[in-house]
């Protein structure tokens, strides 16, 4: 009968489930710091410029506008270095934005300022920096995991035997 059952170990290693389970094993990588972007003086003044220029994000663009149209609109604040208009593959229509790049601050502003003023092709237009200074925060410590108001898993009772006939 003795040879009828299968061995089990059980000195199992602890199953540990999920991320976030803080290992003692030195597994765990540490945490750096990292570098950060200066910010200036003024703290209303959130543009970053991009490598190139100052860009602009144009958002609710008609899906049947074209590039030709945009520029025409958008050099009305100042001179436009760059315009790419993104389409859908699937249908050939704009996506709903655009991106708009300026060589001065001062035009992009501008025309942050102004487009939204005047409906294009029958909708207003949503301007704003692409890319923007990120808002100062006090570095937060990780907090402790806290209970989530229910019960524990149950513990595994006894190892289970198979009976191989």
């Amino acid at each position: 009968m003795q040879a009828d059952r299968m061995e089990v170990d059980t000195d199992a290693a602890p199953k540990r489930k999920g991320r976030g389970f803080n290992s003692k094993d030195g597994r765990e990588e540490p945490r750096g710091d990292y570098q950060t972007i200066a910010t200036s003086e003024n703290t209303g003044d959130k543009a970053q410029r991009s490598i190139e220029g100052w860009i602009v994000l144009v958002t609710n663009v008609h899906e049947e506008a074209n590039e030709d149209e945009l520029t025409d609109r958008f050099s009305d604040y100042g001179t436009v270095k760059n315009l790419h208009l993104n389409l859908d593959r699937r249908t050939g229509f704009v996506k709903g934005y655009a991106l708009v790049e300026y060589e001065t601050k001062a035009e992009a502003e501008k025309a942050v300022a102004e487009a939204p003023q005047e409906p294009f092709l029958e909708k207003v237009l949503g301007c704003d920096f692409a890319f923007v200074q990120p808002t100062e925060q006090p570095a937060a410590k990780e907090p402790a995991r806290a209970a989530r108001g229910r019960s524990a898993s149950p513990t595994r009772k006894a190892p289970l035997i198979t009976r191989i006939d």
